[in-house]
């Protein structure tokens, strides 16, 4: 069974650097990680812009990552685990793909769905922190 405690204590770190190598990238500072079994089996993060593609994501870079993994699309008993709130094509991406939870530490306002299926995590710690700091000064930066 997936415990939220297990999040904090276990993936955040990797959450972060994975949002910190899109800003650096001068990319909106996003990571997502897909787990199954408690293991990570895809990671992804923002390369939109660096890769010319309307998709480059970091969940959809998480899930084709994953996918690999499973050599399957179908990602049945898996959880996907974002520093900020999937858009709507992310989201629509993520259930076609059968990931059962999802898990956010950043809220959007752009989004127009509502489901049981995706989570607030609303820890504080200093890795949520850091990830809020990254994606305002992201967006202080390009204003």
């Amino acid at each position: 069974m997936f415990h939220v405690k297990h999040i904090m204590n276990k993936y955040y770190k990797i959450l972060y650097k994975l949002a910190l190598k899109s800003y650096k990238r001068n990319e909106v500072p996003v990571g997502a990680i897909i787990i199954y079994n408690n293991k990570i089996i895809g990671k992804g993060y923002n390369n939109r812009q660096s890769k010319s593609n309307v998709c480059g994501h970091a969940e959809v870079n998480a899930i084709i990552d994953a996918e690999k993994h499973l050599n399957d699309w179908r990602l049945n008993d898996c959880i996907i685990i974002t520093t900020l709130k999937p858009c709507n094509m992310c989201y629509e991406i993520i259930m076609a793909s059968r990931i059962n939870k999802i898990y956010y530490i950043l809220n959007q306002e752009k989004t127009s769905y509502k489901s049981n299926s995706i989570i607030k995590l609303d820890e504080n710690n200093e890795f949520v922190e850091k990830i809020n700091n990254i994606f305002n000064n992201f967006f202080k930066k390009i204003r």
